[in-house]
């Protein structure tokens, strides 16, 4: 079986390029892969001849316009990759009767209250960014395709950028740091996602009644403030050069640190769905975050 992989070189879609392996053959495409395997988002009606060219027994979904703030000034770009463009290959899915996994975000919720939000609960996004990964989700589901729509939050890797690196850079720069504390979510491995999204597509793939849309997110939870803490006493602990004192992480709202899109305060995630469904178990947040540490560190 081929499986069509969709946005290659993001954090996730990385870990995926490994996890998919066991399934079938991995045809792995990008923007910037060559020829026809080029799969430009901003295009969402080229992504149709790209299906039918390979002809997948699965599509995975890991592309998306994940730049929050920037999405407020180029809206149009993010519904053509985060909507329109899922809604193609959801529409190709269908035609050729083969499941499509694709991956949302805690920002189709407003953010309000402090429990761990359900699939079922009222979706209200603060932000275009949330509109249009909402907006993707509804077209797929309109498509009738069997799929899997695993919603998920704060996503990192040892690969790239990510919080964890900054953090750490800053913790070595300065004698003081700043951290959001009323922001409250679970910071969630691409390896993880990755992993579940193997375990769960080779179910849909023999059992169509597990299609639907489910919580991925490592248990727990934190503030960025926390999680900024955890990483860098962590790797103080682990004998790396930390120049800021263990007491100057200073806690800040995010009414201090104002950005061009409203985040969702509230960015806690039921999996029980997803863990009763296909037999899981979310490891805590912690696990995989002191994981990442030790392969970006060496430790």
């Amino acid at each position: 079986m081929k499986i069509l992989l969709l946005g290659k070189n993001g954090q996730v879609g990385w870990e995926l390029q490994r996890a998919l392996q066991p399934l079938g053959s991995v045809v792995a495409c990008d923007f910037d892969s060559a020829g026809d395997l080029r799969a430009d988002f901003s295009d969402p009606a080229s992504l149709a001849a790209l299906v039918q060219r390979v002809q997948p027994g699965l599509i995975v979904n890991a592309a998306a316009h994940t730049a929050v703030d920037k999405a407020e000034t180029e809206p149009e770009l993010a519904r053509a990759i985060n909507a329109t463009a899922p809604g193609v290959l959801a529409r190709e899915a269908a035609a050729l009767n083969i499941p499509l996994v694709h991956y949302s975000t805690d920002y189709v919720f407003d953010g309000s209250g402090q429990h761990h939000r359900s699939e079922n609960d009222a979706t209200a996004p603060l932000s275009v960014y949330g509109n249009t990964k909402l907006e993707g989700e509804e077209l797929i589901r309109a498509s009738g395709c069997a799929h899997l729509i695993l919603r998920t939050s704060w996503v990192y890797a040892a690969r790239g950028g990510n919080f964890a690196r900054t953090m750490l850079r800053l913790a070595a720069e300065r004698d003081e740091l700043r951290v959001i504390n009323d922001q409250i979510g679970a910071p969630t491995g691409a390896e993880l996602l990755a992993d579940v999204t193997a375990h769960t597509a080779r179910q849909l793939l023999v059992d169509r009644s597990a299609s639907g849309t489910y919580h991925c997110a490592a248990s727990g939870a934190t503030s960025w403030h926390g999680y900024a803490v955890h990483v860098i006493e962590w790797a103080r602990a682990h004998g790396q050069a930390i120049k800021v004192a263990p007491g100057a992480v200073h806690a800040i709202p995010t009414s201090a640190y104002p950005t061009p899109a409203q985040r969702p305060l509230n960015s806690r995630l039921d999996t029980h769905r997803l863990q009763r469904r296909f037999g899981l178990h979310m490891p805590a947040w912690q696990d995989g975050v002191e994981r990442m540490l030790a392969e970006v560190l060496g430790a």
